[in-house]
């Protein structure tokens, strides 16, 4: 069983940066596929971006350029480096973990994910 806990969030002005962390607890990470969800007001949570266990990355196109994913297997630990924030990524964001993924791995759907943090609030004012 794999426990995630996300920090980082906060308000802050559009074109200003924010770092997210999600530390896990429990397992190793070194074989899941990671991901960093987004759940805006009123919609449904949408995949932000994802990296497999080898390091291959996928960005929603809103946020290609802007954010970065990375994760620390040692650390037991998955960022998303956040820069140009705008309104838009107002968001509560979710990591996500899924085991057994082979090395260039990628899942976006929600339903490839079986665990999940509670989430962090992340506020971009004009």
């Amino acid at each position: 069983q794999v426990s995630l806990a996300e920090s980082g969030g906060g308000s802050v002005q559009a074109g200003m940066s924010l770092r997210l962390s999600c530390a896990a607890s429990g397992a190793s990470i070194s074989g899941f596929c990671l991901a960093w969800f987004r759940q805006k007001p009123g919609k449904e949570r949408e995949i932000a971006a994802t990296i497999s266990p080898g390091g291959s990355t996928f960005y929603e196109e809103s946020v290609k350029g802007r954010f970065i994913i990375s994760r620390d297997n040692a650390k037991y630990t998955l960022s998303l480096q956040m820069n140009s924030l705008n309104p838009e990524d107002t968001a509560m964001y979710y990591c996500a973990a899924r085991p057994g993924c082979g090395p260039v791995a990628i899942f976006t759907p929600q339903s490839s994910y079986d665990f999940w943090g509670k989430g962090t609030q992340v506020t971009v004012s004009s």
